[in-house]
């Protein structure tokens, strides 16, 4: 496998540290961000002289771009870029407070953003390149008690799609990442809990809560495996648009979307009574 540069946002714990683990065993430089100068010096103990830290927050844009900009010149251009950072709000839709969807968004969604466009631009004039972005199965369908999780990863991937197919013609690849449950610390350090206040969700809320907190640890997903498999996918020829990560991802999508068809197929009729009788298809 040919050499490359990597830059994957939020590489202290979870799926970030697991993707940088896996690009640098394949022998690439690899930068990782992180929010202190211990996880930086953590980060670049793995492996002195291909593991570079840099401390960003990804909801800063200009601190990104100045990121982005520094690597570029001082580091080496950047062949794959993992926007990763991100994390999780569980809690029910009227009991989330708006603040929190707003961090929940600044945070997985236009932190994501402003990763990818600030790398984009150097890609570009390269005529060559892949971008990438963690969503998540919650992506694709969606949970009870994880509306603002699961919209931010649904917003992610209008984004992601649009985004491929605007720069397949200078020779960019573009893959949303969706894992399922993997051990790491997600359901832990990483999700913000919001605090119960109708207690007319309880019968439902209540057992998907604990259930999610007595898993945590104990998840189905390796991330071992997971670096892996996305440091397989940047070496081929056609990487993925999409790349499911896990059997209960497979699963839970999979009838998820199967929901979706059967919505489309059972109002078709309805659907087609508003066009106009002459009007132009796009």
């Amino acid at each position: 496998m040919q050499e490359q540069t990597w830059l994957i946002t939020g590489v202290s714990t979870g799926l970030g540290r697991a993707f940088a683990r896996a690009a640098l065993d394949a022998g690439h430089t690899t930068v990782g961000t992180v929010r202190s100068e211990k996880d930086l010096r953590a980060f670049e103990e793995l492996k002195p002289g291909y593991a570079h830290g840099r401390i960003l927050d990804v909801t800063d844009g200009d601190a990104v771009s100045d990121v982005i900009a520094e690597l570029e010149q001082n580091v080496g251009a950047l062949d794959v870029v993992i926007a990763n950072a991100g994390y999780g709000v569980e809690g029910t839709f009227e009991e989330t407070p708006l603040a929190e969807v707003r961090r929940q968004f600044e945070v997985n969604v236009l932190g994501t953003v402003a990763t990818l466009q600030a790398a984009l631009p150097h890609m570009r004039r390269r005529r060559r390149g892949h971008l990438l972005a963690v969503t998540s199965m919650g992506g694709l369908m969606a949970v009870p008690g994880m509306s603002a999780y699961c919209g931010s990863k649904f917003a992610l991937e209008g984004i992601l799609e649009a985004l491929g197919k605007e720069v397949a013609q200078f020779g960019i690849h573009v893959t949303a990442i969706e894992p399922g449950s993997f051990r790491t610390d997600w359901a832990g350090r990483s999700m913000t809990r919001t605090a119960r206040s109708v207690d007319d969700y309880d019968d439902l809320f209540i057992p998907i809560r604990e259930a999610r907190q007595k898993a945590s640890g104990n998840q189905l997903g390796d991330p071992a495996k997971a670096g892996e498999a996305v440091v397989h996918i940047t070496s081929v020829d056609r990487p993925p648009a999409h790349l499911l990560l896990g059997s209960d991802a497979l699963r839970l999508v999979t009838a998820g979307r199967a929901a979706v068809d059967d919505d489309i197929r059972a109002w078709e009729a309805l659907s087609r009574t508003t066009d106009f009788a002459e009007g132009a298809q796009l």
